[in-house]
């Protein structure tokens, strides 16, 4: 027996009722608004950005040549009704007629002639003053831009002096202040508050520094004691076989606890911006890192070439050969036996380019946004094999890279494997 439908439709609402309020829609997001390009604003006839001395070099002396052509208009509107009230006064005599300028004439004729000859000499009057006061007011509009150019600059001289310190700052000397001397005004404030700023940031470095320092001593000495205990019990030829089997796969677990110490802590170290930056020569860094890996290469039948060119970046080279060592290590441990990985490096416009190209499985492209995230591995990945790694090689890559400001590119192979091109700008 079957239940029938509720009345109403199969909606469930009752029938005769009102009628079901269509959800509204989604507000539409609002518009990024982009970065400022030449013709937008009111410096729109500027084919250029502007920047904060020249807008108010163009606000002080637009201001005054305003203020100038309404003082000119209003002097020539007054000085007009000046002239026309000094017009000359009209003559009655009579039947007399006077001769002026060997012409003989009545009242009424000299009366015009004197009108014209005083209204050719007040608007030559007029044009003269015009001209020369507009001659006047442009000497005195870039005299004025000239000197609203310079008392800009004087005004924005303490903003110069935040950004020369902002930079240094950012790029060697976390300790380095503004200090910042002068009246009590809102460049003296902000100063100081970006003083406060660095304090606080000086202060967090410090103690993140000091958390690692710290950590990296908790931690790695229990895992010390414990390798040390389990080689020790491993070299007692009294063991028995099943104690010998527990003891090497304590031991392989505690190495890999080791590595993942190691890997975090070099994580947490490679995070924040480098403040020092000395001159590394990138084929030293890449040969060290083949060297290392060359042993673990030949056991897993993975064949290792190289082409150094040399190229000198700016950097630490301990994370830079880090960088490379787990390029490398990444390259030969996700491979199949008899492939190869090829390390190059080369001088690029800028910097130095470091390459890493292994054979390999098939990458496919969704993942490659994934595989410089902490423990991710591509799908498909033994994760039960504890040689290879923890999980935290790429996102070191990463770190390192961005604490460097260079950048890293991940493209598959047509034939399995991935290349990886890691660019470091220079010194």
């Amino acid at each position: 027996m079957t239940t029938p439908p509720p009345a109403g439709g199969p909606s469930g609402a009752p029938a005769g009722g009102p009628r079901a309020v269509p959800p509204k829609p989604p507000h539409p997001p609002r518009a990024i608004r982009p970065h400022y390009v030449p013709g937008d604003g009111m410096l729109a006839w500027l084919p250029f950005r502007p920047t904060i001395r020249m807008r108010l070099t163009l606000l002080y002396g637009g201001m005054f040549l305003m203020a100038g052509v309404v003082l000119l208009l209003l002097m020539y509107v007054f000085f007009q009704d000046a002239v026309q009230n000094l017009a000359p006064r009209k003559f009655d005599f009579g039947d007399i007629r006077v001769r002026v300028g060997g012409v003989s004439m009545d009242s009424t004729q000299f009366n015009q002639e004197q009108a014209s000859d005083y209204l050719m000499r007040s608007n030559s009057a007029l044009n003269t003053l015009l001209r020369k006061s507009l001659t006047m007011l442009v000497c005195l509009a870039v005299i004025a831009f000239a000197a609203g150019y310079a008392l800009a600059g004087r005004v924005l001289r303490p903003l110069g002096r935040i950004t020369r310190t902002a930079r240094d700052v950012a790029s060697s000397d976390l300790h380095r202040r503004i200090e910042l001397d002068g009246p009590d005004d809102e460049l003296k404030e902000l100063a100081d508050t970006f003083d406060d700023m660095l304090d606080r940031l000086d202060r967090s470095f410090d103690s993140q520094r000091r958390f690692v320092a710290n950590a990296s001593h908790e931690l790695r000495t229990p895992l010390a004691i414990n390798r040390t205990l389990l080689e020790v019990q491993l070299s007692d030829p009294a063991a028995s076989p099943d104690l010998q089997q527990l003891g090497k796969t304590l031991l392989a677990t505690n190495e890999r606890s080791e590595q993942l110490v190691e890997g975090l802590l070099l994580l947490a170290r490679s995070e924040n911006e480098l403040t020092e930056r000395r001159p590394v020569e990138i084929s030293e860094v890449a040969t060290r890192a083949l060297e290392q890996t060359r042993a673990e290469a030949e056991r897993r039948e993975v064949e290792l070439r190289a082409k150094l060119d040399p190229a000198v970046v700016g950097g630490n080279g301990v994370l830079l050969e880090r960088l490379a060592l787990n390029l490398l290590q990444n390259a030969v441990r996700y491979n199949t036996p008899g492939g190869w990985v090829e390390l190059s490096t080369a001088e690029v416009p800028g910097g130095g380019e470091l390459v890493v190209s292994n054979t390999g499985p098939v990458v496919p492209g969704y993942e490659l946004e994934h595989i410089f995230e902490p423990f991710r591995r591509i799908k498909g990945a033994d994760r039960t094999r504890s040689d290879k790694g923890v999980g935290l090689g790429l996102s070191i890559v990463r770190s390192v890279v961005r604490a460097h400001g260079g950048a890293i590119e991940a493209t598959p192979r047509a034939g399995g494997g991935l290349t990886m091109r890691v660019r470091i700008p220079n010194p």
